[in-house]
């Protein structure tokens, strides 16, 4: 039976656009993406339609992973549609256009950069669901790290299973390394022994060559050296609640006594001396020639670039793997570590899952889809390949990474293992005016002096006022 759904309520352009937090001013009619018939999944059917970020190929992909899901649930039709998009602000931006013609999908796969915008606008609860088949997710909450699901959560509810996710570690291209005299670090490295490598690497290396490569975004951006500094651009406190989950399903995990009802990131942080400190020692390397300036390194070409000897060492996660692999280089061409200690060594992170949206026809069919898609068998369809890591630590194996490499793949899941505190990127609803405050502010930081630093670090905090709606 078919749940009974109230109107999420009239989102319109303007409102969609304010769920973004991008502002109207200068948006005109061009710049709104045109919505046509093959934007809309599942239109003029009764299709549980699934919206993902990606491609035609990769909503075919999924093929095989509906296929089986109707082997148990073949009263449940399945349709995939997949929104292309530079980045998941760009999808969000395309999906809410969707909600707000009145087409909005059943399910969509989000990142942890989207948990909080549409558990605060768009997705239901799953927190009835999840108990009514308690007996059933134990063992999916037995197999999986609960920082993970944590990170799912948004004052006190779970709006998502994670499925996927990604720590920022640190690669090394072991060629780089090998014609420096060194070896991966040990997993108690520092900063400055991390400065002290890519000295090494640029001394032994040809003019062609980036020691240290890295992008001005969220993920793998400046946040990583924030949180092991013990610091980051935003205020994070923990939300009250979600004592339900962890009572439940990890009452024999220690750690389920510090876990609460999901991070909150509601005031700006720039001007943290700390902050500050971490934006210098990346500003020091820029200067010193030790690493790009982040404003050049888009992500498209960084796999070809990193396999063709050209930089020595970037951060990225399990994702990498594949795509290395496919770009020529041999297991033993890379490696990879943890990311360097600072005052912590807490680790950044990004997972996904599926939301159900509030105005989906059928809540109960798109929970045995989310349900079903947790599942071990599910999951190794969708995960056959190291394009990502698994939230499931029993699939993050040998098997998994057998030919492909790196050498140390135990890296992954032990980041969360070893790292209690690691945590994931911080993302509040307005995660897009916040990350557009911060690619702005980061590119004038690290470019300039001492003084042109301080500056930046106060644009970035009225900017992250503005972004959070404070002023």
């Amino acid at each position: 039976m078919a749940s009974k759904v109230g109107a999420v309520g009239d989102i319109t352009r303007r409102a969609a656009l304010g769920a973004l937090g991008v502002g109207v001013v200068g948006v005109t009619a061009a710049s709104w993406p045109r919505l046509t018939a093959a934007d809309i999944p599942g239109r003029g059917d009764n299709s549980l339609s699934i919206v993902i970020q990606g491609t035609k190929a990769d909503a075919a992909a999924r093929e095989k992973l509906v296929a089986d899901f109707n082997k148990v649930h073949p009263e449940i039709k399945v349709k995939v549609q997949a929104i292309q998009s530079v980045d998941w602000k760009d999808f969000f931006v395309k999906l809410l256009t969707m909600v707000a013609a009145g087409q909005s999908p059943d399910l969509v796969y989000v990142a942890t950069e989207g948990t909080q915008l549409f558990a605060e606008r768009l997705a239901e609860p799953l927190d009835r669901f999840v108990q009514h088949d308690a007996s059933v997710l134990q063992e999916y909450f037995d197999d999986v790290h609960p920082s993970l699901v944590e990170a799912m959560m948004y004052k006190g509810s779970l709006y998502q299973l994670p499925l996927d996710w990604n720590a920022a570690n640190m690669y090394f291209n072991t060629s780089a390394l090998n014609k420096a005299g060194l070896e991966l670090p040990p997993s108690d490295w520092s900063h400055l022994d991390f400065r002290n490598m890519l000295s090494s690497m640029k001394q032994a290396n040809g003019s062609d060559f980036t020691p240290y490569y890295w992008t001005n975004r969220l993920f793998g951006g400046v946040v990583p050296w924030l949180y092991i500094n013990d610091t980051s651009f935003l205020k994070e406190t923990k939300a009250s609640g979600g004592r339900w989950l962890w009572d439940g399903f990890y009452k024999n995990d220690p750690s389920s006594k510090m876990r609460a009802g999901g991070s909150l990131w509601e005031s700006p942080n720039a001007l943290d001396s700390r902050v500050e400190e971490s934006f210098d020692f990346l500003r020091g390397l820029v200067k010193d020639g030790l690493g790009v300036r982040p404003e050049e390194g888009g992500g498209n070409s960084l796999v070809g670039l990193f396999a063709s000897g050209r930089i020595g060492s970037t951060p990225a996660g399990g994702y990498w793997v594949e795509g290395l692999h496919e770009a020529g280089m041999k297991e033993d061409q890379f490696d990879v570590s943890f990311f360097p200690k600072w005052r912590t060594q807490r680790h950044q992170f990004g997972t996904a899952g599926y939301a159900i949206m509030k105005t989906a026809k059928d809540k109960d069919a798109a929970w045995e889809f989310v349900k079903w898609a947790a599942s071990k068998p599910a999951m190794e369809v969708a995960f056959a390949l190291p394009t990502t890591t698994p939230t499931r630590r029993s699939m993050v194996n040998e098997a998994l990474y057998s030919g492909k490499g790196p050498k140390h793949w135990k890296v992954f899941y032990d980041t969360l293992d070893k790292f209690p505190s690691t945590g994931p990127i911080p993302a509040p609803p307005e995660q897009a005016a916040v990350e557009t405050a911060l690619i702005k502010n980061v590119s004038l930081a690290v470019s300039g002096d001492q003084a042109q630093l301080k500056n930046a670090m106060k644009s970035l905090e009225r900017d992250l006022d503005l972004a959070l709606g404070r002023n």
